[in-house]
């Protein structure tokens, strides 16, 4: 789907939806608790991907194993889709529970690191028949120390977080380097410590006692509302639009609430080695901000679902900003518009929404390639543009 965004501004007011990292761990806790998790909102592919594979186990996670479903050798087909959210907190939980399942996957996932958490499984009884998708999972993974860089993917921790209660005996997750992105982390446990899951930090990552159960939290499921989605608002706000973003929640764990400090001073260089998935919409705000200014720390963001450094920094020169790509990075030299042009998405949801930002700011029109990749996280998205203003 190509479509051609016009300058302008955006007016009114929006409510954020519900956050996507929320609705992954609620779902797959409620799951584990034996709650029906019909209820959740699905807001996305992803979160639809998290839902289908513990769906198609067909049977309360303590329960006997699903009948095949195709599969490779005969296992439990599991689609993750795009989602790494998926893949990486399902792969343990499914190990931990002694389940027989191949997970697929598609897009740009078969090509996104998972090396590591495999090679973690597989030396705690485990059979893993690939290292890349499609991956069939066999065996019953066993307690122990689970030794990872905490610099690899938080989502590796999260999912080891779920799986390790589960287990007969007691495991630790030991970090040899700090752990990036730990918000997402202190999402988790969180998420844990709503459904009676006792986790205990230590100096060096996580001790995790065998034998728990997850168990129904009182009142009803409530998603935080999404920081992350809500950056490309805000941003447009900061940009001269007047958006107002209801129902954001400050206290949050979401590492991306720090948006609305980073978007009011917008410092000379920011280390996204913390919040990774604001670097595209702070690309923006940087390229149409007077002044030069920087992104580090942000190597991991060529693992995503396009390399992102590369994309932003393709996509803002092509409307004529002033962006060099770092090998860690983006250095840019902002001015007060862009001329406009042609981008592409990449493929990838993040970088669609935050051109779309861009375009506001432009002196001529910008006609965006590939503008459905917001499916995977904000379906709603392009509706939602126009709504505020926004002329496509």
């Amino acid at each position: 789907m190509t479509v051609t965004l016009r300058p302008g501004q955006l007016r009114g007011e929006i409510a954020a939806m519900p956050s996507k990292s929320d609705l992954h761990r609620l779902m797959i806790a409620a799951w584990l608790a034996g709650m029906d998790i019909d209820g959740l909102p699905v807001v996305s592919d992803d979160i639809a991907a998290t839902r289908e594979c513990l769906a198609v186990s067909h049977t309360p996670p303590f329960g006997p194993p699903p009948l095949a479903k195709g599969g490779l050798a005969g296992l439990c087909q599991l689609n993750c889709r795009e989602s790494g959210s998926t893949l990486r907190f399902l792969l343990p939980v499914f190990a931990a529970l002694g389940r027989n399942v191949t997970f697929t996957g598609e897009g740009r996932l078969p090509e996104r690191p998972i090396q590591p958490l495999i090679d973690l499984l597989r030396g705690h009884g485990c059979t893993i028949d690939n290292g890349r998708l499609p991956i069939g999972v066999s065996g019953q993974l066993r307690p122990g120390v689970f030794t990872l860089p905490g610099d690899v993917s938080s989502q590796y921790v999260t999912g080891l977080l779920f799986a390790l209660p589960l287990l007969d005996g007691d495991s630790q997750i030991a970090l040899t380097s700090p752990l990036q992105s730990r918000g997402y982390v202190d999402m988790t446990l969180c998420t844990l410590n709503k459904f009676g899951v006792v986790i205990n930090e230590t100096a060096c990552g996580f001790q995790v006692s065998g034998g728990q159960k997850y168990l129904p939290p009182e009142g009803p499921l409530v998603p935080d509302a999404d920081w992350s989605n809500a950056a490309f608002w805000l941003a447009a706000g900061a940009l001269g639009s007047g958006v107002r973003v209801t129902g954001l929640d400050e206290s949050s764990a979401q590492p991306d609430r720090v948006i609305a400090g980073l978007l009011k001073a917008l410092p000379g260089e920011i280390d996204v080695s913390q919040c990774p998935d604001l670097a595209p919409i702070l690309a923006v705000a940087m390229a149409l901000t007077p002044g030069e200014r920087a992104i580090v720390n942000a190597a991991r963001l060529r693992l995503k679902e396009s390399d992102r450094l590369h994309a932003m920094a393709v996509n803002l020169a092509a409307l004529g900003a002033d962006v060099t790509e770092l090998p860690d990075g983006l250095a840019v030299r902002g001015k007060a518009s862009l001329r406009g042009g042609k981008a592409d998405s990449f493929g990838d949801h993040r970088i669609a929404m935050a051109m779309a930002i861009a375009a506001l700011r432009c002196e001529g029109n910008v006609v965006l390639h590939n503008a459905q990749a917001v499916q995977k996280s904000y379906p709603e998205f392009w509706e939602d543009y126009q709504r505020l203003g926004g002329q496509k």
